[in-house]
């Protein structure tokens, strides 16, 4: 009983469901899945030539001196300023500052951000009262509040107020238009079959603003660190920032520019986190 049960009649043939799942792709698949892969080393393989001419570039023109080395330095004598910032300790411990302040500034921002925005959803009069005001927030120079952030948070915790400053106001309103972007009719059948309003938020708005939380996770870790490197510019003792400020005060270009490969890198670093964030969530919600 159990064999007749497991075959399935096709047309005019009788298919075991087990041999059609385990059968071999076709060789259309076959060559889709090829070029796929053809396509991604070539993408990597130009990445790292554009890479290889720009540093290139930046040798030859301070090699021979058509660009001032002494503004510009260049790539080979960042290897040796690198190995000896990172034996004296400076390179790992200014490093671990900045990174520890963006993602705590990150994690605030992206906190504050959403909650706020599920309020603003949640109160339309809350939303139009407030509005403008987050509008003009978004509009200021943050950098005009470092001198505050100085005076209320002091040297330390001024740069997560920085950090916090410049994403968060951006993180609310992306996030709000998300939160407003739902198809008012799944909403509708939520309510129909009951839903209250917070159920209605924790199993409609927010699984369905998933590639808004992420586009807002993309953008907030950028204006986070961002936010970092201004307030240790201004107020910082430690910090990649500090380390740029400090090497450009004695004309020691070699740090800030080691200083400024090591933030792309670490910035590189939390954007490929998020991706395969993405990328996971992808698969869950598609």
């Amino acid at each position: 009983m159990a064999n007749i049960l497991s075959v399935a009649a096709v047309g005019d043939r009788v298919v075991d469901p087990v041999t059609v799942a385990t059968a071999s792709p076709s060789p259309e698949y076959l060559a889709w899945r090829a070029g796929e892969r053809r396509r991604r080393r070539a993408i990597a393989a130009t990445r790292l030539l554009l890479l290889a001419v720009f540093l290139a570039v930046w040798e030859v023109l301070a090699r021979t001196h058509l660009v001032n080395p002494m503004l510009t330095s260049y790539p080979s004598a960042l290897w040796p300023a690198f190995l000896d910032l990172l034996r004296n300790g400076d390179l790992v411990g200014h490093t671990w500052a900045t990174l520890k302040a963006t993602l705590i500034g990150f994690a605030l921002s992206m906190a504050i951000g959403t909650s706020v925005a599920a309020a603003l959803w949640w109160s339309g009069f809350a939303q139009k009262v407030l509005d403008p005001f987050l509008v003009i927030a978004n509009a200021m120079p943050k950098i005009a509040f470092v001198p505050i952030f100085y005076i209320w948070l002091g040297s330390e915790y001024s740069v997560y107020g920085m950090a916090v400053a410049i994403a968060v106001f951006v993180t609310i309103m992306v996030i709000y238009e998300g939160f407003q972007g739902i198809d008012p009719n799944k909403v509708k059948l939520a309510t129909t079959f009951g839903a209250s309003r917070a159920q209605v938020l924790r199993l409609v708005v927010l699984p369905g603003s998933v590639p808004t939380l992420i586009a807002a996770l993309k953008m907030n870790i950028g204006l986070a660190l961002v936010g970092v490197i201004v307030g240790e510019f201004q107020s910082a003792n430690a910090g990649l920032g500090f380390l740029i400020l400090n090497g450009s005060q004695v004309f020691k270009l070699n740090i800030v520019m080691t200083a400024i490969v090591v933030l792309g890198a670490m910035s590189g670093l939390m954007y490929l986190v998020i991706a395969r964030l993405e990328a996971a969530l992808a698969r869950r919600y598609a």
